[in-house]
C-alpha cells in the first residue's frame, strides 16, 4: 500500500515517513512552495536517503495568493488579533 505523507523536512515529519516505511508503506512525500524559505533540495534529499520512494515539489505560490491571502484579505480576516490593513 502506497501514502503520499505532506513533508516538511523537519524531524516530526521525517520520524513519520520513517514509521510508515517501518509499517510496511510505500511513501511519497510532497512539498508545497509558497514561498517560504526553505532548502527544498536538501528537504528531497532527506526525504529521499531515508526511504521514500519519490519527493515531489510544487510551486503553488500563486495558487496560495490568489485562493488563500487575497479572499482573507478581502474579507477582513484577522490575523493575531490584528486586523492587517489597518496597521
Amino acid at each position: 500500500m502506497q501514502v503520499c505523507l505532506a513533508y516538511s523536512g523537519g524531524l516530526d515529519t521525517s520520524c513519520i515517513l520513517k514509521y510508515l516505511l517501518d509499517q510496511g508503506y510505500g511513501v511519497i512525500c510532497f512539498m508545497a512552495d509558497v514561498g517560504q524559505e526553505e532548502d527544498f533540495d536538501a528537504a528531497r534529499e532527506k526525504a529521499l536517503k531515508i526511504g521514500a520512494e519519490k519527493c515531489y515539489i510544487e510551486d503553488l505560490r500563486k495558487e496560495f495568493v490568489e485562493e488563500l491571502c487575497w479572499p482573507a484579505v478581502q474579507c477582513n480576516a484577522i490575523y493575531e488579533n490584528v486586523y492587517l490593513l489597518g496597521m
